[in-house]
């Protein structure tokens, strides 16, 4: 199966869910969608499952608890993989991705790149209804990590992204350790310790309108302390792509 395939996280996500859907299959470029929901107390899960009946494009994952960021993308890029997916997606459901900019990464990478990210700090700081004290943190905290990583990237924690299969081949999924919101770091240093093409895209983010944020100080909080051990482990890692698959 050749094609584009959009991973999206959920955990009560009833209010965004349909919507998000509704809109991604509007577009000009053809998507398939995989929603990983971690059993969600509203009914996100049995909402998709609704949906599903009218949406060929639409795939489920049910998982038994709340498992983290990490592990649901993981779990969708194998999925993903086994399937022979070209291009895979990450996105949120709550509109803080604008589903048409879907489009933008799928151009940018059929154009060469092999990793393109969604980026809110390329060009200036574009989000939308954050408080001042969020948006400093989110942008000190991809400056810290460029300082501690090297990585040339100005958006270092942006969930927005296309990945070319080749890219997931050859990270080896299995070696990625963060589980959460450093989950986002580690996939993008180990990407460009690859050495494959990164390019960012600007984009608009924009806090969702419906729903409760799953973001918190302490998900940052374990982010930083997460580059920090994943460039102590940098340094014991061979990073050729023929070892990873």
């Amino acid at each position: 199966m050749a094609g584009n395939l959009v991973i999206i996280p959920t955990y009560n996500e009833k209010e965004n869910i349909e919507k998000i859907v509704d809109s991604i299959s509007s577009l000009e470029v053809d998507f398939d969608i995989l929603v990983i929901d971690d059993s969600s107390p509203d009914g996100t899960g049995d909402i998709v499952k609704k949906i599903q009946k009218n949406r060929q494009n639409l795939n489920l994952i049910s998982r038994e608890s709340k498992l983290g960021l990490g592990t649901a993308y993981i779990t969708g890029f194998k999925w993903a993989i086994e399937r022979g997916y070209d291009m895979i997606y990450e996105m949120d459901a709550d509109f803080s991705h604008n589903p048409d900019d879907l489009v933008r990464l799928y151009n940018t990478c059929i154009n060469g790149a092999d990793l393109v990210i969604g980026s809110r700090y390329i060009s200036g700081v574009n989000v939308v209804n954050w408080p001042l004290g969020r948006v400093l943190m989110s942008y000190m905290a991809s400056i810290y990590v460029r300082m501690v990583t090297g990585l040339r990237i100005k958006d270092t924690t942006a969930g927005f992204k296309a990945y070319k299969r080749e890219v997931l081949e050859a990270i080896g999924l299995d070696n990625i350790r963060s589980r959460g919101y450093a989950f986002q770091i580690e996939m993008k240093f180990t990407t460009w310790k690859l050495g494959f093409r990164i390019k960012e895209i600007p984009i608009i983010f924009t806090e969702r309108q419906e729903g409760t944020s799953k973001m918190s100080g302490g998900i940052f909080n374990e982010a930083l302390w997460g580059v920090l051990k994943m460039k102590c482990r940098s340094f014991f890692r061979k990073y050729d792509r023929k070892l990873q698959k």
